[in-house]
């Protein structure tokens, strides 16, 4: 009897431990979290990248092959290019327009 009643004061010590584990790490998510809250308002603070208008003319001729490669029924009404070499064009097709941003050599990065 003696040593079923100290198995269950160990079960009893051993759960207690663990919730109060339990209890310490979620303070400490919650600390984090906190302190989240406030980094991820500084970071949504950040710039966009900026282009600059240029000419369609002014768009490498390695990167004009490769868009009009793949894009070539579409007519480039602007052009703009970022700092990084990055282009930003204005496409337009049956009278519909579409902006894409492009790699300097001309690959694809995302259409809007």
């Amino acid at each position: 009897m003696q040593a079923l009643v100290n198995l269950s004061v160990i079960l009893i010590l051993h759960t207690m431990r663990k919730l109060f584990l339990a209890l310490a790490i979620m303070a400490g998510l919650s600390a984090t979290a906190a302190v989240t809250i406030k980094n991820n308002t500084v970071i949504s603070m950040r710039q966009e990248k900026q282009y600059k208008k240029i000419e369609v003319s002014q768009v490498s001729k390695e990167a004009l092959e490769k868009i009009k490669k793949s894009y070539g029924s579409y007519t480039i009404k602007e052009a703009h290019k970022a700092d990084d070499g990055e282009y930003k064009l204005v496409l337009t097709k049956d009278g519909v327009d579409n902006t894409a941003t492009f790699t300097p050599a001309g690959d694809l990065i995302k259409i809007y």
